[in-house]
């Protein structure tokens, strides 16, 4: 084994540094949320560095959980989130199988559409007046459709498509098997890699979406959880805006309920990564973008 060079050593102490501090101020952030979450209101208001609560206490949990319609806003993100993947990832596969045959006809002009429709778009305004026309308002569809197939996901997909080697699918085709038998029991398990992606790419959109429903819902039985914690922290943070509320109020402050709101919205989506995450590098690789 060949003896490392001092510029060697150096480098990685400098690597090893540069990701530590990055790691650093990457986490800090959320722990900071945490940890503010957790505190009481002294400690919240308490300058400097917040890494650990003195004093733990849920206290700015219960009257996130106790909110009149949270479970309901929990709810219908979770069917939005699932109902949305699951169309996102059947539309873009059906749309991506057939653009990675090279003997598909006008592939490379169709994909060029794609590449266009990322730069433009239609606007708001024609989104919302086609939603009221199709008679979409306050459903979970314009939620749903508008973005179910992204130009992206569909280049991602496939360009994955286009590495699984022909030879499997040529001999599928010998024996007898048709294209809907190819996609469903060659393709899709083959794929599993770029759809674990493309779904947690597609979850994290849906579960973090606000605008599109402040826009096409207006029934408050049919809101998301983004939009009721905003709701929250708002009305939350003008009640506690007056004096009298501060002095009555030993609990929890504005600012621990706005850090519990954003931990109870965030927490679900981190802990689905850790189930995808092994697929995650695989996925990006073998889909990246390529001529």
């Amino acid at each position: 084994m060949a003896k490392r060079t001092t510029g060697e050593i150096t480098f990685d102490w400098f690597n090893a540094a540069f990701l530590l501090l990055l790691g650093f101020f990457t986490l800090y952030p959320f722990l900071y949320t945490l940890t503010i979450s957790l505190s009481n209101p002294t400690d919240a208001q308490l300058p400097g560095l917040h890494l650990i609560p003195s004093a733990p206490t849920l206290d700015s949990y219960r009257k996130v959980f106790t909110q009149q319609g949270i479970a309901l806003a929990y709810g219908n993100t979770i069917v939005r989130t699932v109902v949305g993947v699951a169309f996102t990832l059947l539309l873009c596969s059906l749309t991506a199988y057939p653009l990675a045959k090279r003997t598909f006809p006008h592939r490379k002009w169709i994909m060029r559409l794609f590449v266009f429709s990322m730069l433009f778009s239609g606007g708001v305004i024609p989104g919302y007046l086609l939603i009221k026309q199709l008679g979409l308002l306050n459903t979970i569809w314009p939620l749903v459709l508008p973005g179910a197939v992204s130009a992206f996901n569909v280049i991602v997909m496939r360009n994955f498509f286009e590495a699984i080697p022909r030879e499997v699918l040529e001999s599928a085709t010998i024996d007898g098997a048709g294209e809907w038998t190819i996609y469903r029991a060659i393709i899709l398990p083959l794929s599993l890699p770029v759809l674990a992606v493309v779904a947690l790419w597609a979850g994290v959109g849906h579960w973090n979406a606000w605008f599109d429903a402040m826009i096409y819902i207006q029934d408050s039985s049919k809101q998301v959880l983004q939009l009721f914690v905003r709701r929250t922290v708002i009305e939350e943070s003008l009640q506690l805006a007056t004096t009298q509320e501060l002095m009555r109020r030993t609990e929890y402050t504005s600012e621990t309920l706005k850090a519990a709101t954003l931990m109870a919205a965030t927490l679900p989506i981190l802990l689905v990564y850790p189930f995808i995450q092994r697929y995650f590098v695989k996925g990006i690789m073998l889909g990246s973008v390529k001529g």
